[in-house]
Formats: C-alpha cells, sequence, structure tokens
C-alpha cells in the first residue's frame, strides 16, 4: 500500500474521528456544566425532551449488571473495537466508508472516555411518544448511528477509489 494513499486514509478517517469526538465533547460539557444545573427534565417539544442520565451498560444499558462493577473491562472491549475500525478504515479504499468507520470510532471512543473518567456514558437526549421513551443517548451515539448509515448507503452505490489509477502500460509489443 502506497504510503500516500495510507495518509489520505489515515487523514479522512482521523478527521471523522475529531469531528465525532469534538462534537460529544462539546455537548456532554454543555449538558454538565450548563444546561442540568440543577439536573432536570427540560421540554424541548411535544417528543423530545433533554434529561440527565448516567449509562453503566453497553447500548441502550443492555447488560448493566455486568459491567457495574467492571466499567474498565467494556473501555477494554471498546478500544479494541475502535482499533478494528481503524485498522479496517486504513485498508478501505472507498473515502466514503473511511469516514463512516472514522465516524463510528469516533463516537465509540467518547464513549469509552466517559466511562474511563466517570464509570458512566452521560446521556441527555430522549425521544418520546406520548409515555413511551426511548433510551436517552448522546452525541457519540448520534455519530456511530450516522456512519452505519453512510456505511450502508455506501456498500449500495459503487464509491471511488483511493487506489492510484491503474493505467494500462504500452508494452514493446504495442
Amino acid at each position: 500500500m502506497a504510503y500516500p494513499i495510507l495518509l489520505r486514509r489515515a487523514t479522512l478517517a482521523g478527521g471523522a474521528l475529531a469531528f465525532a469526538l469534538a462534537v460529544d465533547f462539546a455537548t456532554k460539557w454543555m449538558i454538565l456544566n450548563l444546561v442540568m444545573l440543577p439536573p432536570r427534565t427540560i421540554e424541548v417539544t411535544p417528543f423530545f425532551n433533554l434529561v440527565l442520565g448516567f449509562n453503566t451498560g453497553v447500548s441502550f444499558g443492555m447488560f448493566r449488571e455486568v459491567f457495574l462493577d467492571r466499567p474498565l473491562l467494556l473501555a477494554a472491549i471498546k478500544l479494541a473495537i475502535v482499533a478494528g475500525l481503524l485498522f479496517w478504515a486504513a485498508r478501505t479504499p472507498k473515502p466514503l466508508e473511511t469516514i463512516s468507520l472514522g465516524l463510528i470510532a469516533g463516537g465509540a471512543l467518547g464513549n469509552v472516555l466517559d466511562r474511563m473518567r466517570q464509570g458512566a456514558v452521560i446521556d441527555f437526549l430522549d425521544f418520546h411518544v406520548g409515555r413511551w421513551h426511548w433510551p436517552a443517548f448522546n452525541m457519540a451515539d448520534t455519530m456511530i448511528v450516522i456512519g452505519v448509515v453512510l456505511l450502508i448507503a455506501g456498500s449500495y452505490r459503487p464509491g471511488r477509489s483511493m487506489r492510484p489509477s491503474q493505467q494500462p502500460r504500452s508494452g514493446a509489443g504495442d
């Protein structure tokens, strides 16, 4: 693999990862330091609230009991997943796939850092219909979902490649 291509892929994936982390950190900081002082439910629309939650489980609080006393175990598993996503991003020839994987990795890393610093992930986006509430989530989760949607969408259309163009060589026998 040529060095400039690897550098281009790393820049795309790293930029997407940095964007996801920046959005996640900024929104969580605002929620903790400005919006939720004191913690409460803020009705934004008839179907959306801002809340303050701390998720000690995996997605949507699943397996909370397993990881409650071992938050670093879940962080280690997610760090391994982030490393795998970045390895994949470095190897894919499609720019959209590289960006998608960077967003997913950035979202996952944002939640890992929460878990390592606080033992739980900060969630604050609460969508609901009547009394039925979707589990609260955050912008890191949103970046993961956007990344997955882009990854799936990109798999349905041929993307331009970051590989060097392979021109037919003219040989002596032409």
